[in-house]
């Protein structure tokens, strides 16, 4: 973030949109979050987050150290939505595992779309920031980044019999990376295009790739209708937007 003033406590009582039963500080959260999967990090400032929850700057700085810590917060915030959000869709045993990612692909999509593609990943968005953000938001988005991988991974492997094999492992790994990686410049894309193309796009390549490698059937790439997902765990039910 730009804004480089030192903390300042604003005088008297903060407004009562701080005192809401949400709570300041997931007040502060939210806001953030839903900033940086539109502006990024370095665009955002603290005026904005301010501004967008009428809570005062000093009210701010009783919640957060610095600008610094409030960034490490609003990452794990996302992550913590984000994986819980990628389990109940890659978890649900009763699709083959393939079409388990595809619905995830679908409900991201349909997120994304909600929101005319204004709002995308926020690690995404982060990494294209990394030169100018401290070394610590580095660390976590790599390790965020390889969780994702593996819950893909592991989800992937369910189309083995148990145990799978060596390869069979490495294989599902290297698909995993493909997919954030490619997911991921998909989300840019779509962002700059203001629509669903890019992802579209991504989605038809690598799940018949995914199919051919792994030796299974692919997917049904037309979504007739919404899926439903299992019940979103009671902490992620009210998360943040974006993809």
């Amino acid at each position: 973030m730009s804004d480089t003033s030192p903390p300042r406590r604003g005088r008297g009582r903060p407004p009562k949109t701080a005192r809401a039963p949400e709570g300041t500080r997931a007040m502060l959260v939210r806001a953030g979050v839903e900033l940086l999967t539109e502006k990024g990090f370095s665009a955002t400032r603290v005026d904005d987050v301010l501004n967008a929850t009428g809570i005062s700057k000093g009210s701010f700085y009783a919640c957060f150290d610095s600008k610094q810590a409030f960034g490490q917060i609003l990452i794990e915030s996302y992550a913590s939505y984000f994986n819980a959000r990628i389990e109940r869709w890659l978890t649900d045993g009763a699709l083959p595992p393939l079409q388990r990612l595809l619905n995830f692909v679908h409900d991201a999509r349909a997120g994304m779309q909600r929101h005319a593609f204004r709002r995308g990943c926020l690690i995404g968005n982060l990494g294209h920031e990394i030169d100018i953000l401290p070394e610590s938001f580095n660390i976590q988005l790599c390790a965020i980044l390889q969780g994702w991988e593996q819950r893909v991974a592991d989800c992937l492997l369910g189309a083995y019999d148990a145990p799978p094999t060596t390869a069979q492992k490495q294989l599902c790994h290297r698909l995993a990376r493909h997919f954030w990686i490619g997911w991921e410049g998909a989300v840019l894309r779509a962002r700059v295009e203001h629509g669903p193309q890019a992802i579209d796009l991504f989605a038809t390549f690598f799940f018949a790739q995914a199919a051919a490698l792994m030796g299974v059937a692919a997917p049904e790439m037309t979504e007739t209708t919404p899926p439903v997902s299992p019940a979103p765990p009671a902490h992620a039910r009210k998360g943040p937007a974006g993809a």
